[in-house]
């Protein structure tokens, strides 16, 4: 397949300064003269900043390398991971078309971003929040039909489903990657039927879903926010370089106030009912970490998120440190108010979507 480089160009291109130290740090790992060896990493960050890669960023990353602007062009025309033509500002979708997708319904995903999207692959859609393609074989035969979905996977889809996600990703959400249908990783659709002493004591979702939800990274692009950097080859760890930790509070103490933020802050408790908190991660959305910052603001059970008014919303939102917005995005409410009266996960995952 032929690669052009794409026929509008921007003027320029410059590494963030938190992407030029990350730069400079993976240019470390190399030999004198072996800086090329950089390039895949360094054109991949580049493409991360700016959703793809403009001919102005492959040779700011050749200049960076001391590579002639050809070699450059060679490796960003030959892998086509790398996108050489501007893609969604929102998201790019990556629908695998390979057999196991094929023959459970890519076909149908594939109609749904001509009809929703564009007609043809690599263009934007009319408001240019979204671009698509039919890529190769992504590795998730077991919950075919699936799309990659800027850094996550999203699986078992059906046309509709797809159809909601766009929509859902249009209006600013980020929905929870992985299975569509509840699956857990690539476990049987109707639950284990084996080793199933494994269920108990593991996360809400399987491991790259995990760490999606809990970091608020899915359609994000690396724009310098990312800091700390984690280079523990040159000594910096991103364990060092994170803000040192606020003392804990005494055990019983009352849960400590927060910045002002937009809203009414919610009744809070210092401590569980009966000693015991319920279990926030049964919420959609809410992972270990974030049921831990639910609890450090005074948030143990259903029926307090339950109760919350729309001004008490705006509040939380606000004030979760670095999952800000999760609240509305996954509509915790709801969610609450079935789990508060006794019903199960489903039916309150279900309750977020209406």
């Amino acid at each position: 397949m032929l690669r052009r480089l794409h026929h509008t160009q921007p003027e320029s291109f410059a590494f963030t300064p938190a992407n030029l130290e990350w730069a400079k740090g993976q240019i470390t790992k190399y030999p004198e003269g072996r800086q090329a060896s950089a390039i895949i990493p360094l054109l991949w960050r580049a493409q991360e900043q700016e959703g793809w890669l403009s001919r102005p960023a492959i040779e700011y990353v050749a200049d960076m390398l001391g590579m002639p602007y050809i070699r450059a062009l060679e490796v960003a025309t030959f892998y086509f991971m790398f996108q050489l033509q501007p893609v969604g500002s929102v998201a790019h979708i990556q629908i695998c078309g390979t057999t196991s997708c094929m023959i459970c319904g890519a076909e149908d995903l594939i109609a749904v971003c001509k009809e929703l999207i564009a007609p043809t692959p690599h263009t934007l859609s009319a408001d240019g929040k979204f671009s698509w393609e039919e890529v190769e074989c992504l590795g998730a035969c077991a919950n075919a039909p699936m799309a990659q979905i800027g850094k996550d996977y999203y699986e078992d889809l059906t046309a509709g489903k797809l159809r909601e996600l766009i929509a859902r990703f249009s209006a600013g959400e980020v929905p929870v990657p992985g299975s569509q249908i509840g699956r857990y990783a690539a476990e049987p659709a109707a639950g284990l039927t084996s080793l199933t002493e494994f269920e108990s004591g593991r996360t809400q979702y399987n491991a790259s879903v995990q760490l999606a939800v809990d970091i608020g990274d899915t359609v994000k692009r690396i724009d310098g926010t990312e800091v700390p950097l984690s280079m523990p080859w040159l000594g910096k760890s991103a364990k060092a370089a994170r803000p040192a930790a606020k003392a804990k509070a005494p055990a019983g103490a009352a849960a400590p106030d927060t910045p002002a933020a937009a809203g009414v802050k919610p009744a809070t408790l210092a401590e569980p009912r009966d000693g015991k908190g319920d279990d926030l991660t049964m919420i959609s959305g809410v992972g270990p970490k974030l049921q831990a910052l639910c609890q450090k603001l005074g948030f143990w059970h259903f029926d307090q998120i339950a109760a919350w008014t729309p001004a008490e919303v705006a509040w939380v939102d606000a004030n979760l440190e670095g999952f800000k917005g999760r609240v509305t995005r996954d509509n915790w409410v709801a969610q609450a108010k079935v789990l508060a009266a006794g019903g199960s996960v489903e039916d309150a995952h279900r309750a977020a979507k209406v």
